[in-house]
């Protein structure tokens, strides 16, 4: 855009794909608006890192875990990036290098940061689930809880529960997550 010129209506995922990469952090598109999102804290990488080596022990050969998953929940105007994402290895080859995820990812985790609002993560979980995803965690580290929504429902887990999940199978210990 030139000097002086306005942009009106939503940004599109091809007008978006041409922003420059910021110096920190990283940017996503929520609902065709750009969200400059701050690099996490330790205790935030930390998690994540316990989760994708639990679920990938798990899934083994038939998922694909990856932390910072960058996915397009819908076609248009959403770019986001999970903390940690579970894809089928088929979608995993079928997205290519230069692509992004296609849909969400059949399992999306949040980390809760404490810049996140509970209308922005139940905005992700909805749009999350209406477009793939299976089971949609939020991991509240201040708490130490795991809230797994599956359908209609949402299950609150602490840290003395086990997480189990039948497609694809699965149990976490909620300790292992948080210790």
């Amino acid at each position: 855009m030139g000097m002086g010129a306005l942009q009106t209506g939503l940004m599109t995922v091809v007008e978006f794909l041409e922003l420059p990469e910021p110096k920190e952090g990283h940017i996503e598109l929520h609902h065709g608006e750009v969200i400059t999102m701050p690099p996490p804290k330790w205790g935030h990488t930390q998690i994540q890192a316990r989760l994708q080596t639990l679920l990938q022990k798990m899934l083994g050969d038939t998922f694909a875990v990856r932390v910072e998953m960058p996915f397009r929940p819908a076609p248009e105007h959403e770019v986001w990036v999970a903390d940690v994402g579970c894809v089928s290895t088929e979608r995993d080859a079928e997205t290519a290098a230069d692509e992004y995820l296609q849909g969400a990812p059949e399992l999306a985790i949040e980390v809760l940061s404490p810049s996140n609002t509970v209308d922005e993560i139940n905005d992700k979980m909805i749009i999350c689930m209406a477009n793939g995803c299976n089971s949609f965690w939020t991991v509240d580290q201040k708490r130490n809880i795991v809230s797994v929504t599956q359908g209609a429902v949402t299950t609150h887990y602490d840290v003395q529960a086990t997480i189990v999940i039948a497609s694809p199978y699965m149990e976490v210990k909620v300790a292992e997550i948080f210790a």
